[in-house]
């Protein structure tokens, strides 16, 4: 991009300051050019400043043979035209418009107008080239110098042809100064219409206001400079002793310069600050914000930040101090070694090992305090100096960035570009205040890469989250949207957690997590999204795999987990099941094609699948669409289950009981049903498991015990003592507060204690005896009968059956049914009887359905029998009708009426 020195509304002299016309209202401009373009850009540019230098030689040649001749001027006059202009590049100011890019306001003007008073075209010429273009070397623009000498010789060629053509056309009579101060304005605005042709050049465009503002503020300037060389000039040559006047003036001049050059100063320092911090904050906030896929250190984030971010920062904190280089030294990692970002002049290649330590270590890094250090070569010692010689520079300024706890980076400035001067005081407060506003803001950073690290990220395996499952699951697929139908999610879980927990600490359990988390993540790579979801479950999905590979892999993973973990000097089995579902299946169920999927979704239906395995006894399961509507259906049961009780779908059916061998009828099991409206007759197998998992199961007992119980007092309102048994749930058993509801439930419906049995599976009061024992005592309190169901098909311990406080046992029917045609069924059905006798317990079969069977069991002494033979569950009112149509009523001992079974 051009830079012109010396001119009021010319580009930037700094080199650093890059397009600064393109600031200004343009339009179309590319946030970040293409290489191809950006180097089509520099040859145009390379070709149009050749073009100007070529031309405005010729112009110059052409204007040297032309213009009057003058005896005006010498060397002395040119080498003090030289220092002024020198002095006016110098004492430029730079003014930032917006985004960092400034207009330069010089007083080139100043001496120009005196050469147009004294010098002639030669003179005048020669000086502004060894001026502006000595500044440029010493500044060290290089790339830009062909089109800058070119600007220059078109400034001074424009110059004396309008003075010249002003001065011939003008009547007799009217000042010579006129035609100096048109020429002198001439000027800047002939490299103002160069720069803004050298923009359209570079593909950048500018609107016409703001192309008009430029011109005018050009205008504004050159004649304020003008008028005040002109009026200098004529002070000087007229009035007596007018040199201490000029003086004067121009060192009030000097003075309002320096106060508004430090303010200008200030707020140039302060917008670089502002804009330095919201740099640092905003890539962090970009890097922080990426996911990762799999364990990822806490400073994540931080260390992986986009190289452009770091280095628009380091040009940024270049272009405010004015220095040749900029280096930011930063160290996201304190096991890492420093990420090194230059701006400006390259490092030299033997400072690679400046982040070594010990006798080794480079001496300006060392930074015991927080202040920034000022070296220079000329007056350091030895080993400083050293130091500035391996970076190549006479001058250094370096500044720590600390946190509150350790170092984060360090920055150092090479070299001011003003080589005359060096760096300041205002220098060093600068990149001080600049280094702790980065320090600070790069500690926020870390922070927030923190923050949403531990967002995203299980803090005992350092896998991910649910959440960031989520969000890494989903970037990927959205990366890889040609391969949508070829993704699986599977969700693993890893049993015996809870046994090692209760048996060496959950400190031990965590441990097993932590390594089985590991062995999935050496199994699948560092790129497979991998999250931990809760206790010992694990969510992985797989991309770009075909179908038949996904089990393959599923069965590979699920070896992994399962094999022996090293526990505390022990070997630990452990179980593992696999659930996982694709779009492949999610899409089959409404036939359409694959899309974008839903990750929680497939979590979901993985969860089905894995379930669905656990039931069935596999070890991988993947997901069908018959599991999904199994799991609706079951939803959808459960959340109705409520209205069902209170619209009366639910009802209580009774299947009857009887003495054996007297046939009496002792009482009646209430059992369940519910005629759904949608889906019909709903077996109980599928409705109370649900129903109990839903935590609902407190309502179910407590609707089927006050039926029960209402049914029971209508009996004894008859003079009929038949008992009622009511199935309870494992759950009920935790509940300490349950016998004090029974105890309610029966004074309310004044039915005595023993006309109420409560029956328990016999695996669910085997599982956990010490904790169902109390429970169990309160309700032997009331005087409530207490059955053992299903006997003969669990785990329970004699030991145990005898410590307990129930009254009856209940063989299950599936020995009862194969009583007749297996000796080993009828063998199990006669021990149960022996033993139930022997501990005083009433023994009940169940599933009695032919004669034989309630021949067998009454030879055997079984004193209650229930099946098919005798009734099948009944609603009440058919109940009823069987009581009055197959029993005879006669009055017992303390006239009772009790009903016998006809034969």
């Amino acid at each position: 991009m051009p830079d012109r020195p010396g001119h009021p509304t010319d580009l930037p002299v700094e080199p650093q300051v890059e397009a600064p016309l393109d600031t200004v209202d343009t339009v179309d401009s590319p946030a970040e050019p293409q290489p191809a373009a950006e180097e089509s850009s520099n040859r145009g540019f390379l070709a149009f400043s050749v073009l100007v230098l070529i031309s405005a030689i010729g112009t110059a040649a052409v204007l040297a043979f032309t213009l009057p001749r003058t005896n005006n001027g010498g060397i002395v006059v040119g080498l003090l035209l030289a220092l002024g202009f020198i002095l006016a590049e110098q004492l430029a100011i730079n003014v930032d418009v917006r985004g960092g890019v400034s207009w330069s306001i010089t007083f080139c003007e100043i001496p120009l107008v005196i050469g147009l008073f004294v010098a002639p075209f030669e003179v005048v010429l020669a000086a502004h080239l060894i001026a502006g273009v000595g500044t440029l070397l010493i500044r060290r623009v290089q790339d830009r110098i062909l089109y800058n000498a070119g600007a220059m010789i078109f400034e001074i060629c424009a110059a004396f042809a309008v003075m010249n053509w002003i001065n011939s056309a003008l009547p007799a009579g009217v000042p010579i100064w006129t035609g100096v101060v048109a020429g002198a304005l001439a000027a800047p605005l002939s490299s103002t219409a160069l720069a803004l042709v050298c923009v359209r050049i570079l593909g950048r465009r500018m609107r016409i206001g703001a192309a008009a503002r430029l011109f005018l503020r050009t205008t504004v300037l050159g004649l304020v400079n003008a008028s005040v060389g002109v009026v200098g000039y004529q002070v000087v040559d007229h009035a007596d002793w007018g040199w201490p006047l000029l003086v004067l003036a121009l060192a009030g001049l000097g003075a309002l310069y320096i106060a508004y050059s430090g303010l200008l100063r200030e707020q140039r320092d302060l917008e670089a600050l502002s804009e330095v911090s919201l740099m640092v904050a905003r890539s962090g906030h970009q890097a922080a914000a990426r996911p990762s896929l799999g364990v990822a250190d806490p400073t994540e984030g931080a260390d992986v930040t986009d190289a452009d971010d770091w280095q628009v920062i380091a040009d940024r904190v270049k272009d405010q101090l004015g220095a040749a280089r900029v280096v930011l030294r930063l160290r996201f990692d304190p096991q890492a070694p420093m990420h090194v970002i230059g701006s400006g002049d390259d490092l030299p290649t033997d400072t690679v090992d400046l982040d070594a330590t010990g006798p080794r270590s480079d001496a300006l890094l060392r930074l015991p305090g927080a202040h920034v250090r000022h070296f220079r070569r000329v007056d350091s010692v030895p080993e400083i100096r050293q130091g500035l010689l391996r970076r190549g520079v006479d001058e250094a300024l370096v500044a720590p960035l600390r946190s509150a706890s350790h170092l984060l980076g360090v920055v150092e400035a090479h070299d001011k570009l003003s080589r005359w001067r060096g760096f300041g005081q205002a220098d060093i407060r600068m990149i001080g205040t600049m280094a702790s506003h980065l320090a600070t803001a790069l500690d926020n950073r870390r922070l927030m890469a923190t923050l949403r690290h531990d967002a995203y990220h299980d803090p005992l395996t350092g896998l991910l989250n649910r959440p960031g499952f989520r969000r890494a699951a989903g970037d990927l697929l959205r990366r890889k949207a040609d391969a949508i139908a070829e993704c699986t999610v599977l969700r693993i879980d890893l049993d015996v957690l809870p046994a090692v927990s209760d048996a060496l600490g959950y400190a031990w359990s965590d441990r097993m997590i932590v390594a089985a988390g590991r062995r999935l993540r050496d199994a699948l790579g560092p790129e497979v999204p991998l999250a931990r979801l809760e206790g010992g479950a694990f969510a992985v999905l797989l991309a770009d795999t075909a179908a038949d590979a996904v089990r393959e892999t599923a069965e590979r993973l699920r070896r992994d987990l399962t094999a022996p973990y090293p526990v505390d000097r022990l070997t630990v089995e452990a179980g593992s099941v696999v659930g996982y579902a694709s779009p492949r299946t999610a899409n089959a169920e409404s036939g359409g094609e694959p899309d974008t999927p839903d990750i929680d979704a497939l979590l979901q239906r993985a969860d089905v699948a894995q379930r669905a395995a656990r039931s069935s006894g596999e070890a991988v399961r993947e997901y069908l669409p018959t599991m999904g509507q199994i799991f609706l259906r079951r939803f959808q049961l459960v959340t109705q289950f409520r209205q069902a009780l209170e619209t009366g779908q639910v009802k209580v059916h009774y299947q009857p009981k009887v003495a054996l061998p007297s046939r009496q009828v002792l009482g009646v099991e209430a059992l369940v049903r519910w005629r759904h409206p949608e889906f019909g007759k709903l077996d109980p197998d599928e409705f109370v498991p649900a129903v109990e998992a839903a935590g609902l199961v407190d309502a179910l007992t407590g609707f089927v015990m006050d039926q029960s119980l209402q049914r029971v007092r209508k009996w004894l309102d008859r003079g009929l003592r038949i008992s009622a048994a009511v199935n309870l749930s494992v759950r009920s058993l935790d509940d300490a507060t349950f016998p004090d509801r029974v105890a309610a439930a029966l004074e309310r419906h004044g039915v005595p204690p023993e006309l109420l049995t409560l029956e328990l599976t016999e695996s669910g009061v085997m599982a956990d005896p010490q904790r169902a024992l109390p429970v169990l005592r309160a309700l032997h309190a009331l005087g409530v009968v207490l059955a053992v169901d299903d006997f003969g098909t669990g785990y329970s311990s004699l030991a145990y059956l005898r410590q307990l406080p129930v009254d009856e046992v209940k063989i299950d029917k599936s020995f009862v049914l194969g009583m007749g045609t297996d000796l080993g069924d009828h063998a199990v059905v006669r021990s149960i009887v022996e033993l139930g006798h022997s501990l005083g317990l009433t023994v009940v079969a169940e599933g009695v359905e032919d004669d034989l069977a309630r021949d067998q069991l009454t030879a055997m002494g079984c004193d209650v029998a229930q099946g098919y033979l005798i009734s099948r569950p009944l609603s009440e009112s058919r109940l009823e009708a069987w009581l009055q149509a197959r029993t005879t009523q006669a009055r017992g001992k303390r006239d009772e009426m009790v009903l016998t079974l006809l034969t």
